[in-house]
């Protein structure tokens, strides 16, 4: 799988690019709308990412349902602002487009947190268990995936696997502990997590509510249990922007990466929205992975159609049926989108 970055590095050098070939005076937004049109392209954007490159993306909002918009389109390239993981589950779900991704260093540290080999071996200590994997990880973990899930549908797609089967869940430990708390099922969890959600100050956010009264904390179930326990609301990044739009609260205290409170904000200017502070110096809490794709990394990914994401057939069709198995259930509970 193309996630080696000094490959791309390489082949933009074989190309003749060097960073200090860009004229300073490009307009960057311009350029990109430009290449978008003469290539055919479609720009996803995660919810995590710059405001800037949300205004220029044709979708915008998490990762799967991001893959699913492509994959409705007559593009020949997805250009994905998001992260590795993100762009392999494009590729999977349209395997005859050209995946770009405007940074190969951008990770995650949930889904690298769970290495497939790593996970294999784990495995094969429980052989009577479905293994449920949450849609953020690795197109390898995904191979070893029976079913996966989403924040939004992860509840219904434990429910709906037999009580007497027993269950992995992986790869996030705190959604996982979250989902036994809701379901009552008993899981093997995998130990891993995001390093966004894992560091919010309980202590902080408990003199931010004193200071606003009114205001509703509100969370992503990746956040540890400490912080879910005392939120108002608890959804995925598109449900916490839903709750926003129709909630009668008029302040709101978001316990995910800040990146989403651009659209709360366009969504309802009148209303203000404070980002939950971590447990660190930082007065605010961004992914570092996500904020690795910049303007003129796209540009230059759409430019160049590099650094692109290849995956073996294999890797395709095996990893796909997770995700098929998952969208044949929440179509049955009739979740719609997950």
């Amino acid at each position: 799988m193309s996630h080696n970055y000094q490959e791309a590095v390489n082949e933009l050098s074989r190309r003749g690019y060097l960073a200090l070939d860009i004229d300073p005076t490009l307009n960057f937004e311009e350029e990109i709308m430009k290449l978008k049109k003469e290539k055919n392209a479609v720009i996803l954007a995660h919810y995590y990412q710059e405001s800037e490159i949300q205004d220029l993306a044709d979708f915008v909002g998490d990762s799967l349902g991001l893959s699913q918009e492509a994959a409705k389109t007559k593009a020949d390239i997805i250009v994905f602002a998001g992260v590795h993981f993100m762009a392999e589950t494009a590729k999977m779900l349209s395997p005859n487009k050209k995946v770009i991704l405007p940074d190969l260093k951008a990770g995650c540290s949930l889904a690298d947190s769970c290495p497939a080999p790593l996970f294999k071996k784990f495995k094969e200590k429980y052989p009577d268990h479905v293994v449920v994997s949450y849609i953020n990880c690795s197109a390898e973990l995904k191979t070893l995936t029976d079913i996966c899930c989403t924040s939004t549908n992860a509840v219904q797609i434990i429910e709906s696997i037999p009580a007497d089967k027993k269950i992995i869940f992986a790869p996030d430990r705190n959604l996982g502990k979250y989902l036994i708390k809701k379901t009552g099922r008993d899981m093997v969890l995998w130990d891993g997590a995001c390093m966004v959600h894992e560091i919010f100050s309980k202590e902080k956010i408990t003199q931010l509510m004193h200071r606003h009264p009114d205001a509703k904390l509100i969370a992503h179930p990746e956040c540890e249990p400490h912080i879910l326990e005392n939120a108002h609301y608890i959804g995925s990044t598109s449900g916490l922007l839903k709750f926003t739009q129709t909630d009668s609260a008029s302040v709101f205290i978001v316990a995910t990466e800040a990146g989403i409170i651009y659209q709360m904000e366009k969504a309802s200017p009148n209303k203000t929205f404070i980002p939950a502070p971590p447990d660190n110096q930082c007065a605010c809490n961004e992914c570092p992975h996500m904020k690795r794709n910049t303007l003129e990394k796209l540009y230059t990914c759409m430019k160049y159609e590099l650094p692109e994401i290849t995956l073996p057939d294999w890797v395709i069709e095996k990893g796909k049926y997770s995700i098929q198995r998952m969208l044949e259930v929440s179509a049955k509970a009739g979740l719609g989108k997950p």
